[in-house]
């Protein structure tokens, strides 16, 4: 038996999602469920604000031609 074995679940609907979780809990296998917990608070503001701020319109659009040059290459 290999101990590091990660399976990756992708239930489609919340009753997939509870029996996978009892199905886990049942057989005594510790798992996680990732969620915006994991994320810091300051990046997913920048991230939300940054999205706004495209849909705004206020983003800076670079030609192919003119790349390096607004790069500094």
């Amino acid at each position: 038996m290999k101990a590091k074995d990660i399976y990756i679940a992708h239930p489609q609907t919340d009753e997939q999602s509870k029996a996978l979780k009892a199905f886990l809990q049942a057989l005594k296998i510790k798992f996680e469920i990732p969620g915006d917990k994991d994320y810091n608070p300051e990046f997913v503001k920048k991230v939300l604000e940054s999205r706004q701020q495209a849909k705004d319109g206020k983003v800076t659009r670079v030609k192919k031609e003119n790349l390096k040059e607004f790069l500094g290459l």
